[in-house]
């Protein structure tokens, strides 16, 4: 005899709101994991002794807050990463090659101490002054205008993701659809789900979103888009000038569409910045974060966009952290503004290029196909990802499973170059070759 919900999962209340908050308990607790189903509504309805639409209220508000989403076929279920808990990042055991966290290589990123040494910050900042170091905007700005990006409005946030969730706050609501790339960024898949928004997943090549698959999920209500131009994660994919023109004809036809940039990797990308929103007059965004080029420490990132965009993102954060500390302000300034800053850079995409090209190489000597033309990962297709993960570790690597970052698409692993010498690839390779092996043994058996 299967036990009542309530039981199974220990879920009490018998208004919505306690409901609510006891299954948030629950899921904090541990007792209902990321991924797992909740009971149906007319089951938990029962088991609680309330009516059904007690059980709808409290799933919708749960849904509000990100901590589950609802499909009709496949029911409702806690996201992927509910927003009610701190986790720790992944540490690799002692003696295994962590390529899993996509950091960029330390010894790659500008030293510091120079620059501190330099600052002008002498007295704290203080309230109702500017928010912005002006030179910064300036360095922005131009920044940007050379990528063909306008940069009359720009404004400074605490990070790429938090760019992103300020400009979906300030045109979207609760409910509303927004295309993704798939494979893409799980961190943006969490944040939209978190939002209380529903994502709609866009195949993605190695020249980024496929027109015809956004233009479906246009035709599907989709009210922003979230366009990764340059080291596409997971693929490393990037826009061309052909993609460029075909996502920007179509965007350009659905103005009402929010269109956000996310170069996340920018100067170190490899590639040139092909913008689709230079000639938007409206809802658009492009984020340009420091993370990856300057280190990830540095919790800046550049945005421009049309002036009631840049308006509202700047109004948000005036009312929620204020400003972006001066401090960061100033020492991304100095970096920025110092001439040795731009050749350092670009050994930073030169080396990771190598380093890409090295593994996608080397696999390709095994009969392993790969993608990565950008960026600081390589996405490698496979039939069992977690099998193949799993056997890696075994050898001594660490590289990340597909799963978080697909929605549609095929199984695969990412793995970062960040901390990949070119000298390793071989021996990474033979150790991915056997692994594929393994894991296609251990299932036919």
């Amino acid at each position: 005899m299967i036990a009542p919900a309530h039981k199974t999962y220990g879920i009490t209340g018998a208004s919505a709101s306690e409901i609510a908050s006891n299954i948030e308990s629950v899921i904090r607790n541990g007792r209902l994991r990321a991924g797992a189903v909740l009971p149906a509504i007319r089951d938990l309805a029962h088991s609680l002794k309330v009516s059904p639409g007690t059980i709808a209220a409290a799933y919708r508000t749960l849904q509000s807050r990100g901590i589950v989403t609802a499909d009709r076929r496949r029911g409702t279920r806690v996201t992927a990463r509910p927003p009610l808990l701190i986790r720790g990042a992944e540490v690799a055991a002692p003696g295994l090659r962590n390529l899993a966290m996509g950091n960029p290589d330390p010894a790659l990123l500008p030293n510091y101490r120079p620059y501190l040494g330099r600052l002008k910050v002498t007295r704290p900042r203080l309230y109702g002054e500017p928010h912005n170091r002006r030179g910064l905007l300036q360095i922005a700005a131009r920044q940007f205008e050379a990528d063909g990006v306008p940069g009359r409005s720009v404004a400074i946030m605490g990070g790429a993701l938090d760019a992103i969730e300020r400009t979906l706050q300030a045109h979207l609501n609760i409910g509303d659809r927004v295309a993704v790339e798939d494979p893409g960024y799980f961190e943006i898949f969490d944040l939209i789900n978190a939002l209380g928004l529903i994502i709609i997943p866009v195949r993605v090549d190695e020249c980024g979103m496929q027109p015809d698959d956004l233009e479906n999920a246009v035709k599907l209500g989709a009210a922003a888009c979230i366009i990764t131009p340059r080291a596409q994660n997971p693929t490393g994919g990037a826009l061309d000038a052909a993609r460029a023109r075909a996502l920007r004809r179509l965007l350009d036809a659905n103005g009402k569409v929010l269109v956000i940039e996310d170069d996340h990797a920018g100067p170190i990308a490899g590639v040139p910045h092909y913008t689709v929103c230079h000639a938007r007059k409206e809802r658009w965004a492009v984020v340009r974060s420091v993370s990856k080029s300057l280190g990830p420490d540095l919790r800046i990132a550049l945005v421009a966009g049309d002036e009631a965009t840049i308006s509202r993102v700047e109004g948000r954060q005036a009312v929620g952290a204020g400003w972006v500390s001066h401090i960061l302000q100033e020492l991304v300034e100095l970096i920025l503004n110092e001439t040795a800053t731009a050749p350092l850079l670009q050994r930073a995409a030169d080396v990771y290029a190598q380093r890409r090209c090295a593994i996608i190489g080397g696999l390709a000597g095994k009969g392993i196909e790969a993608i990565g033309r950008t960026g600081l990962n390589v996405w490698v297709p496979v039939g069992d990802e977690l099998g193949v993960v799993a056997s890696l570790r075994s050898a001594g690597w660490v590289v990340r499973a597909g799963g978080r970052y697909r929605i549609k698409s095929e199984p695969a692993v990412r793995i970062s170059v960040g901390a990949l010498e070119e000298s390793d690839s071989e021996a990474l390779a033979d150790a991915f070759a056997q692994s594929v092996r393994h894991s296609a043994t251990t299932r036919s058996g």
